[in-house]
């Protein structure tokens, strides 16, 4: 049952709008909410489901990009800490304030005095929006956080950014929502395997991966929002940029939950890398590495593994240190990282290249190519890419503050009442269901009024419930169990695979798929 998206194709087929954006990652999506949302008419298409590739292997994390005062990146800092800070307050079920534990050794590049000194100005760089830093000694980490090695640790620091409780994935999608909201056109599993410019106009042949049919329609602009292949599709779409993509490795793994999962763990690596031990629900997500590759589907390697392993066995105090036999889930993905196009970047310069994004325009071709990003940074990215279009002849109108964020806390509040009067859903169920939905967590509710039948938890979760995955299989685009437990929810991520498969069944059925496919 795929009604939403036949019906988004059937719109799509001989459309003619003002932008069509290729990709539906987080840049593409937040690009579809901000034009939209300015009155702009635009078509959102991408060869897989949304969030399929970068935006689904972040590390969840929320924040101003501490580590880059190392590389005295101050602008970017001030910019990532500026967004950081309007999104927790747009969505604070959603993007929920998390401290960091860092801890010090002989071994650590710098000093805890003057670490404190650096987490100061970060504070300050953030508007003081996050809670006022503060160095412990090794005997107060022991006691906060005993499962951290501390025999050899000179002291720690505490700062605060912010996480995603829930996956990135999902997060990413709620701007695909907003889109659809405002009446774009918007389809996964939608391939442009076509493009010609003529007399002003872009027009566009798409493949539905799905069932093979083409679709044609036509766009004044295009917006390349493929993230790691914006080089490649530049090259079909013979758009030229001063700018290009380089990859950057990074994974993680998810195992069970280490320490007390209310903050995070910093440390740094043999390499003198930070590192992170990030806390998702009753897991942990431990990592990351950074490797230049040439690959934007890189895979995660035995050595991956056992660096990652090795890092974090070495300062924790752990009863029987971790093996490849806990890791639950894997996180590999690349960061597509901003670069001039004619300057090489050997390997020595590898980890001083910056994590800041670019919006660059050809005014000929009229091609908007969005290089890098990060999630923290997405609402930059969207208002950016409304300006770039404007600048392109596109009128828009002025964006409202309302354009993205949660409803308010009076909705909240009012969901969550009646969801306790109907006495079907526990207080934490309601929560969840109201974070993962928002304004469409009613419709969830009214599911379970309707059959209580479908008030109960399913593929061994605590919190994840029937109407849950019925509403999503009949709004949100699913076409394989896939899409609903690496994306649309984060199971794929927290439950062990072959628990995932003994309830594939029961999912397919709950999404209305005629068949199912997991990893």
């Amino acid at each position: 049952m795929q009604r939403q998206r036949d019906l988004q194709l059937a719109n799509l087929h001989g459309a003619h709008v003002d932008v069509a954006i290729i990709g539906g990652g987080i840049n593409g999506a937040v690009s579809a909410a901000a034009l939209s949302a300015a009155g702009v008419d635009i078509a959102l298409v991408d060869g897989g489901d949304f969030s399929s590739a970068t935006s689904q292997e972040s590390s969840n994390l929320v924040w101003g990009g501490f580590k880059y005062l190392q590389s005295y990146e101050f602008g970017l800092v001030r910019k990532l800490c500026t967004s950081r800070n309007r999104l927790v307050q747009a969505y604070p079920t959603q993007v929920q304030p998390v401290e960091f534990l860092a801890t010090f050794d002989d071994a650590s590049p710098y000093p805890v005095w003057l670490a404190a000194l650096g987490a100061h100005a970060y504070w300050a760089i953030g508007s003081f929006a996050t809670a006022r830093p503060r160095v412990l000694s090794a005997s107060a980490i022991e006691t906060l956080e005993p499962t951290i090695d501390t025999s050899a640790a000179k002291g720690g620091l505490i700062y605060s950014d912010a996480y995603l409780p829930d996956n990135d994935a999902r997060f990413s999608f709620g701007f695909v929502q907003n889109a659809l909201d405002q009446g774009a056109i918007v389809a996964n599993y939608t391939k442009v395997t076509g493009v010609e410019r003529a007399d002003g106009c872009w027009k566009l042949t798409v493949t539905d991966a799905l069932s093979g049919d083409e679709r044609h329609f036509s766009a004044t602009t295009v917006v390349n929002a493929t993230g790691p292949w914006a080089d490649e599709t530049n090259r079909m779409l013979e758009a030229t940029t001063r700018h290009r993509i380089a990859y950057s490795k990074g994974i993680h793994l998810v195992v069970p939950r280490i320490g007390s999962g209310q903050r995070v763990f910093a440390f740094f690596d043999e390499d003198e890398r930070l590192y992170y031990v990030i806390p998702m629900g009753d897991r942990s997500v431990i990592g990351t590495t950074d490797n230049r590759v040439d690959d934007p589907r890189p895979a995660v390697t035995d050595d991956d593994r056992d660096f990652v392993l090795r890092q974090i066995n070495a300062r924790l105090d752990l009863d029987t240190p971790l093996t490849v036999d806990d890791v639950i889930a894997e996180r590999c993905g690349v960061r597509p990282l901003v670069v001039e196009a004619d300057n090489a970047h050997e390997q020595s310069d590898w980890l001083q290249l910056s994590r800041k994004h670019e919006i660059e325009s050809d005014d000929e071709r009229s091609v908007i190519t969005i290089f890098g990003g990060k999630l923290t940074d997405c609402l930059n990215v969207g208002e950016e890419v409304v300006d770039a279009v404007n600048s392109l002849g596109i009128a828009t109108s002025d964006l409202d503050p309302s354009w993205f964020g949660e409803p308010s806390t009076a909705d909240q509040n009012a969901f969550l009442a009646a969801a306790d009067r109907t006495g079907l859903l526990s207080a934490k169920t309601a929560e969840t269901v109201w974070r993962r939905h928002g304004r469409r967590a009613q419709r969830v509710l009214d599911r379970v009024v309707g059959d209580p039948a479908l008030a109960e938890t399913v593929a061994g979760t605590t919190d994840l419930i029937a109407a849950d995955v019925v509403e999503v299989g009949a709004n949100e685009m699913i076409a394989t169990v896939d899409d609903f437990v690496r994306r649309r929810t984060g199971l794929a991520l927290t439950q062990p695979a072959d628990e995932i498969l003994a309830h594939a069944d029961r999912l397919s059925e709950l999404l209305g798929l005629a068949r199912h496919t997991t990893t």
